[in-house]
């Protein structure tokens, strides 16, 4: 009997890796991910968002035609007729936009400070300059028997814009012919040694004609005061330049006719007729260069006040020299 011989099977298990899970994981993690940084971005605009505006939204949510039927300009504006909030994070009076809140005055630091101690300085030292030049004026009229003769005519003070020379006319003494812009012969020694005197300082003169409140025939539409007082001014300029004054001093020249009385309650007064000679301080010097006219210029409490009767505006209405000779007078300034 043959034996039974039992097959031999060989089992061969073939391993294969594992398959791919997918990337569902990464769509889930980016979720994740955005949420997060919605999460944090909101957190962040709530906290920098002011009081008023979150009322605002809040109230848009609940109300969004609140606007429209009450008005204004956002529903954070109704609790108050004045707009407040901008970047002040515990405002609930509405909302400002960066451009209608003005910048608020920073406080001066150390450089603005000491530029504001040096200005000072600098006026105080110029002030004193000035004074000094109207002693040593007065001491050259004192000094000189030329000039002696006419120091009742001739007014010498400190004002806002700086020294002022006033030369005015007397009755029996007038600078000029009724009329004319032609110096009388002592009026020319009169300027020559006030212009040699003002070379001691730097600073810029302006000279100024006034005249009194006879007027020409012609009326204002022809040669009339205007012209007068100008050419007279120029006239000053002129021979103060030829007695020795740098030219370069000049600054303005300027005829004020009889806008500016001395004497207001006698038009026709021979004190009305005047020539004025400021040597202007670094202020003034400064308002007058500017074209805009935006520079304020402040004046000292202890000076006189430019509006006093004898004073000239610090702004007055120049009238350019008239080229054209004067006509015959019938009165005239």
């Amino acid at each position: 009997m043959s034996e039974d011989v039992r097959p031999i099977v060989v089992k061969r298990i073939k391993k294969v890796a594992g398959g791919h899970h997918g990337g569902a994981w990464k769509i889930a993690y980016a979720d994740f991910v955005t949420a997060m940084m919605a999460f944090f971005l909101l957190m962040w605009l709530l906290g920098s968002t002011s009081t008023g505006d979150l009322k605002g939204l809040a109230d848009y949510f609940q109300n969004p035609l609140k606007v429209s039927l009450s008005g204004g300009s956002g529903a954070g504006d109704a609790t108050s007729i004045l707009k407040g909030g901008g970047k002040v994070l515990t405002s609930s009076a509405g909302q400002v936009k960066d451009g209608d809140v003005q910048a608020t005055r920073k406080t001066p630091n150390v450089r603005d400070a000491r530029s504001e101690e040096l200005k000072r300085e600098f006026e105080k030292r110029e002030k004193a300059m000035l004074s000094e030049l109207k002693k040593s004026i007065e001491k050259l009229i004192d000094g000189n028997a030329a000039l002696r003769q006419f120091k009742n005519q001739l007014l010498i003070d400190v004002t806002p814009e700086g020294l002022r020379i006033q030369i005015l006319d007397e009755k029996n003494r007038p600078m000029f012919d009724t009329g004319s812009a032609e110096l009388k012969p002592y009026s020319r020694v009169i300027l020559r040694e006030i212009g040699q005197a003002l070379n001691a300082v730097p600073n810029k003169v302006s000279f100024s004609g006034h005249t009194d409140a006879a007027q020409y025939g012609s009326g204002e539409r022809g040669f009339s005061n205007w012209e007068l007082s100008s050419n007279r001014a120029n006239a000053a300029r002129r021979e103060m330049i030829s007695g020795g004054m740098d030219e370069n001093k000049v600054l303005r020249v300027v005829g004020l006719a009889s806008t500016v009385l001395f004497d207001k309650n006698d038009p026709l007064s021979a004190s009305n007729r005047r020539i004025n000679i400021v040597v202007l301080n670094k202020r003034t010097e400064e308002a007058m260069l500017q074209e805009d006219g935006n520079v304020p210029v402040e004046t000292d409490d202890e000076a006189p006040s430019e509006a006093a009767p004898n004073a000239v505006p610090a702004a007055p209405p120049a009238v350019p020299a008239s080229p054209v000779a004067p006509p015959a007078p019938t009165r005239g300034g």
